[in-house]
């Protein structure tokens, strides 16, 4: 049972035997039967396997039910491959549950599910200019608000984006781990509550993640995603990538309003743009250099060489370089960054309104000690 759970996990004996403080040769010992670890040793690798501790003594393996399989549309997979499946597994099996959790907490305080938007629906037929000016008015997101959020309160974009989200019948999450398998997004389409799962990214990377995510929901495609869809082997995954990437580029940098700011789209595109004017560019929509480059190229004003011959070696050594600098150090600002308030604001008011047990909340926040939830509480008050 303790080799079944490591191998399920995708965990290695060298990761596992380090894991628990001992050798390689004395892990082995003790999946072939030799010799035993100690309670606390056995705690920690059940903990690392995501398996819970009772089940090494099962004559068998528990029947685990694995999510639907959800189309991976990543490039890059920078992992072993069996590790790599394993935690992306497990991070879609954990938002899954996070679902699941939700709709029964709406039960529970009588509430129905909410309804997705019926606006939120699209092929890769469709213009991605008229739909996307369609979901901005639907969220209630005009390019004059977007602009005049100032540079250093650029971390709120994305949060007023998840909130809105939450208001379209979306369910976001976030999992500060996904870019070390890839991934920069993964998208389950479920009726009710589609998920949406974004990470750590820098916020106007998130942004286009969280906008990017919501262009599958409203194509209905389930997705693991990196965005790159220039060079995807696929033609079925390019095809998509591509009306995503485009429908985000178009919901975040409308074309009327960059041909205002920018000048009418010139009938021959111009071989480059300084760096200067293409950070004003980006600053005046609060996005990224990178964003907007590829915007101006969709568009026409600036020829496609000069993106991929000059500038998206650099944008790809600068994002891979990005080390988040907006974590939280407190536990309880992460715990509802990463459910989100929608989640949150359900596991609170069912417990306030006594649906949920003190113990039962607890659980559904993910926390080990029960008398933390007062200051999830206190957090997500005074958010």
């Amino acid at each position: 049972m303790m080799r079944w759970a490591r191998e399920w996990r995708g965990r290695n004996l060298e990761d596992s035997a380090k894991k628990a403080g001992i050798s390689v040769e004395k892990l082995a010992e003790w999946e072939a039967g030799s010799s035993v670890p100690t309670i606390r040793q056995a705690r920690q690798l059940a903990a690392f396997y995501d398996r819970r501790f009772m089940e090494f003594f099962y004559d068998s393996p528990p029947e685990i039910k694995s999510p639907d399989v959800v189309p991976d549309f990543r490039l890059y997979v920078g992992a072993d491959e069996v590790a790599n499946y394993r935690e992306i597994q497990e991070i879609h099996r954990w938002a899954e549950a996070q679902r699941l959790n939700a709709l029964g907490l709406l039960s529970e305080i009588g509430e129905a599910p909410p309804a997705v938007s019926p606006i939120l629906k699209a092929t890769t037929a469709d213009d991605v200019e008229a739909i996307s000016f369609k979901i901005r008015q639907e969220m209630g997101l005009s390019v004059e608000d977007q602009r005049r959020l100032p540079l250093d309160k650029i971390v709120e974009f994305p949060r007023f984006l998840r909130r809105r989200m939450d208001g379209l019948g979306i369910l976001v999450l976030r999992r500060t781990d996904l870019g070390e398998y890839g991934v920069r997004g993964i998208c389950v389409v479920k009726q009710p509550l589609p998920i949406i799962v974004f990470g750590n990214e820098s916020p106007h990377a998130q942004a286009f993640t969280l906008i990017h995510e919501l262009a599958h929901v409203i194509l209905k495609q389930s997705a693991i995603s990196d965005h790159d869809e220039e060079w995807h082997p696929q033609t079925a995954g390019r095809l998509t990538e591509r009306w995503c990437n485009r429908f985000a580029s178009a919901f975040l940098i409308p074309k009327a309003a960059l041909v205002e700011v920018f000048g009418a789209i010139p009938q021959t595109p111009t071989p480059l743009i300084s760096d200067n004017r293409l950070t004003t560019l980006a600053r005046a929509f609060n996005v990224s250099e990178h964003a907007m480059l590829v915007r101006l190229v969709q568009l026409g004003y600036v020829g496609e060489q000069y993106y991929f011959g000059h500038k998206l070696p650099r944008f790809r050594k600068a994002e891979a370089e990005f080390e988040s600098k907006g974590r939280s150090t407190y536990w309880a600002s992460r715990k509802v960054s990463a459910l989100g308030e929608f989640y949150t604001g359900l596991v609170l008011e069912a417990w306030g309104t006594d649906r949920i047990q003190y113990h039962e909340a607890a659980g559904y926040m993910g926390l080990k000690n029960p008398s933390h939830l007062e200051k999830i509480r206190e957090e997500f008050t005074s958010s």
